[in-house]
């Protein structure tokens, strides 16, 4: 007999389930959680259903602060990502800031090729085909297009993590508590590892360009 419940209805009935499941193991669960926020990490991920913060870094709710989107990415003019960075830092007070990408990313995949996917992801993925012109040559070097591929994902990641320290917001986190540690991984999903590819610890040089000398 075919269940009358449909796809979203199924997910209301999964989120009591696990409700009652986590009142059963800790009945002071929720109460606890619902006090007060103090995660040392903000997450900067990939919107890929397929990566969930919290799921393969076996953490609880209320331990990473999380934003995601398209392939990850740092866009200085995304006012959405730029609000959470300025909560996570001068608010919460996070002590990391990891930007996490993912091997076979559809969204990179996409900025290498010619094809129009519409004003607004056209818009968007230009921010990868940037990254893929910084490191042209070594990337057309790779003959397979996978590995191609998987080596702009950490490339991106790497720029991202740039892009933070670029930032008013990181800078003068930096300049005044030493915090936060910037970290570039990528997750692997044919096995499930982070890769850590890039870091920055507070106070890492940087093109003077970009700094800031009154903060």
């Amino acid at each position: 007999m075919k269940s009358s419940l449909t796809s979203y209805e199924k997910l209301l009935l999964e989120n009591k389930a696990w409700a009652q499941e986590k009142v059963h193991e800790d009945p002071d669960y929720f109460n606890r959680l619902s006090e007060i926020q103090t995660p040392e990490f903000l997450w900067i991920g990939c919107s890929d259903s397929r990566v969930p913060a919290d799921r393969i870094t076996n953490t609880q709710p209320g331990e990473i602060f999380v934003h995601r989107n398209v392939a990850n990415l740092v866009v200085h003019t995304d006012v959405n990502m730029f609000s959470v960075l300025d909560y996570a830092v001068n608010h919460l007070k996070v002590k990391h800031v990891i930007v996490c990408g993912h091997y076979n990313c559809g969204g990179v995949r996409a900025s290498m090729s010619n094809h129009n996917f519409g004003a607004v992801l056209n818009m968007w993925l230009r921010n990868i085909k940037d990254v893929y012109r910084l490191y042209k040559d070594e990337l057309d070097a790779i003959p397979d297009m996978g590995k191609r591929a998987d080596r702009l994902v950490e490339l991106n990641v790497k720029e991202q993590v740039i892009h933070l320290a670029k930032t008013s917001i990181i800078q003068k986190a930096w300049k005044h508590e030493q915090r936060p540690q910037l970290h570039g991984w990528v997750y692997g999903l044919k096995d499930g590892v982070i890769n850590p590819v890039f870091e920055m610890e507070p106070g890492a040089e940087m093109d003077s360009l970009y700094t800031y000398d009154d903060l």
